[in-house]
């Protein structure tokens, strides 16, 4: 329950960045370089992970405590009962391994989504869904075993608690991030920091596969909403209206975003003034 409320919020604040820090740094012909790309997937996954991070902690903590006596009962008890024991600082507890790991878990991502031209010898904004779901799967196979080094750490960190039985059931102990790693290495060996990785790829895969599929049925059907395309299951064009887009207009239209997002910042600033 706690990861599906979770997962909710994550999803739509990713991409809702992703596609705004995109729309500020396409050129005048809508195009975005790679290291920009991988910046702004990065900044959309902290984004995403601070506004729902006390809420992935809470899942582990339910998770590692005994079933048979509990010490949290539920969401809404875990969150007041950590903040009142452990501060606020409790509910972050390896978010900056959240930081860390969103480099490699973009630059992973980028590196299959740049290739997938090649992979299916066409344009990417011809993909069926069913190749839309693959393209998320391996993008996402990519991407967490890339990253997977900073997960493992992170679930330690956020498990370790004085409050729960053998502190919170981790398998080492440790003090911060750095002598975590230490420590893993040093009792389990390298290969530890992989560990669950295949339990975990049987989650993270079909997830990003749907999610991506599904993100871009809706571009699908917005396009057939707004008359360009013949169907909301094909990217036929519809005959007699004009689909071209000149530089120009590219540029007139990244100018519209930056005057948006001017226009919110000084009616916000307006607001807190009154």
């Amino acid at each position: 329950m706690v990861s599906c409320l979770r997962l909710f919020p994550y999803s739509a604040i990713h991409l809702a960045t992703y596609k705004n820090i995109v729309h500020l740094h396409i050129d005048e012909l809508g195009d975005i370089s790679q290291w920009r790309a991988i910046v702004a997937g990065g900044l959309a996954g902290i984004s995403a992970a601070l506004a729902t991070y006390p809420l992935e902690v809470v899942e582990t903590r339910l998770i590692a405590q005994n079933c048979k006596e509990p010490t949290y009962r539920g969401l809404l008890h875990s969150l007041s009962s950590m903040y009142r024991n452990e501060g606020l600082q409790a509910l972050y507890r390896g978010f900056s391994l959240t930081v860390l790991g969103a480099v490699p878990f973009s630059v992973g991502c980028y590196a299959v989504y740049v290739n997938l031209d090649k992979l299916w010898q066409e344009r990417h904004v011809r993909f069926t869904s069913l190749q839309n779901f693959i393209n998320g799967c391996l993008a996402a196979g990519v991407a967490q075993t890339l990253s997977f080094p900073f997960e493992t750490v992170k679930k330690k960190m956020q498990a370790q608690s004085l409050l729960l039985p053998h502190c919170g059931g981790v398998d080492v102990h440790f003090n911060g991030m750095i002598d975590c790693f230490r420590q893993v290495i040093k009792n389990k060996g390298v290969t530890a920091l992989w560990s669950g990785l295949t339990a975990n790829m049987v989650k993270i895969v079909p997830y990003f596969g749907l999610l991506f599929s599904c993100f871009e049925m809706c571009k699908q059907l917005c396009l057939y909403r707004n008359g360009y395309i013949i169907s909301p299951l094909s990217y036929k064009l519809k005959p007699g209206v004009d689909q071209s887009l000149g530089p120009y207009e590219l540029q007139e239209f990244k100018r519209y975003l930056r005057n948006r997002k001017s226009h919110k910042a000084q009616s916000s600033s307006i607001g807190n003034r009154w």
